[in-house]
């Protein structure tokens, strides 16, 4: 899973600022040809690419709806698949347009012309790890996981079709979706094998210790703390570096990143607020308005927009 985090601040839904106890997981899908997550997710993070219309689910009313959902799969601005979280994850959601919104983490696919297999495949494969990674977080399985249509048919949600519409065209079904999510839940974990020499110590790791997911948190045992889960070492770095304090952790509870030296590194943090500027910002703390390359440096910004909520390094 490649997973990424742009919550929605500027909708309706989250500044309600209501809580669910989740009980399960709502599979939804856009229903328009656009697999392009920056149709719905924004603004740039430098990933995503430019909405030129603007017309992203991160404002008051999306086109004067009261819609939000928890997460978007589909494309970024190179092409990848990726997964976006947009609501905390026990944040209630406006996506059911029933009751499960009280119950249920809800996700949309965003759809293509539906008979590309090679796409359907890869946001198919997103979805089933990303109920996995859901299912541990909140002690779920397979059979907590129900799709829009489903949830009609339960009187928990209104009548849409999503996602039957679509997974029929690919041989597959909500029924299939659970089974392989259920497959991924029950395997194995594989672990480092013991030691049988002293090795001097180097900067790589064991093959082993990558399997799974890099998982980016302050600790390992608190897993809410976790930014995000990473099939790629390089992703779960850079979200680690994003958020002053987390490590990336293998998938046995290891902390890899960052090393020793890089942890005993201290900088103060300077979260954006509203008509913040990156000269402002080196103004405050170097003095000198004027160094504010030096924040763009150390925080490897590619421009000099910054976004409320962004928290960043400030050099010594």
């Amino acid at each position: 899973m490649n997973l990424h985090k742009l919550i929605f601040t500027e909708n309706a839904c989250y500044k309600a600022g209501r809580k669910i106890t989740v009980k399960g997981i709502m599979v939804h899908s856009t229903g328009a040809n656009n697999p392009w997550l920056k149709r719905y997710v924004g603004p740039d993070d430098g990933l995503l690419g430019k909405n030129q219309y603007n017309n992203h689910w991160n404002t008051h009313h999306p086109g004067g709806r009261e819609v939000c959902v928890h997460g978007f799969i589909g494309k970024l601005a190179d092409g990848t698949i990726a997964t976006y979280q947009t609501l905390p994850w026990d944040h209630r959601g406006w996506h059911a347009g029933g009751s499960a919104n009280n119950t249920h983490i809800g996700f949309e696919i965003c759809e293509d012309g539906l008979a590309d297999a090679t796409y359907f495949s890869k946001v198919y494969k997103e979805a089933v790890e990303l109920c996995v990674y859901l299912c541990k977080l909140y002690g779920l399985t397979e059979q907590n996981i129900i799709c829009h249509s489903e949830g009609y048919r339960k009187g928990v949600a209104s009548n849409h079709g999503d996602v039957m519409h679509w997974f029929p065209k690919h041989g597959k079904s909500m029924d299939t979706f659970r089974a392989d999510v259920k497959l991924l839940l029950n395997a194995p974990v594989e672990k480092e094998e013991p030691k049988t020499e002293q090795k001097e110590e180097t900067t790589e790791y064991p093959a082993k210790l990558t399997a799974g997911y890099y998982r980016v948190r302050k600790e390992w045992k608190d897993s809410k703390s976790q930014i995000g889960a990473y099939r790629v070492l390089a992703n779960a770095k850079a979200a680690a570096d994003k958020n002053p304090g987390t490590f990336v952790f293998s998938n046995d509870g290891v902390a890899i990143y960052p090393t020793q030296e890089k942890k005993e590194e201290i900088f103060r943090i300077h979260t954006v607020v509203k008509g913040d500027t990156l000269w402002d910002i080196a103004a405050k703390y170097l003095g000198n308005g004027a160094r504010y390359p030096e924040i763009k440096t150390l925080n490897e910004l590619k421009s000099n927009t910054i976004y409320s909520g962004w928290k960043l390094k400030i050099p010594n």
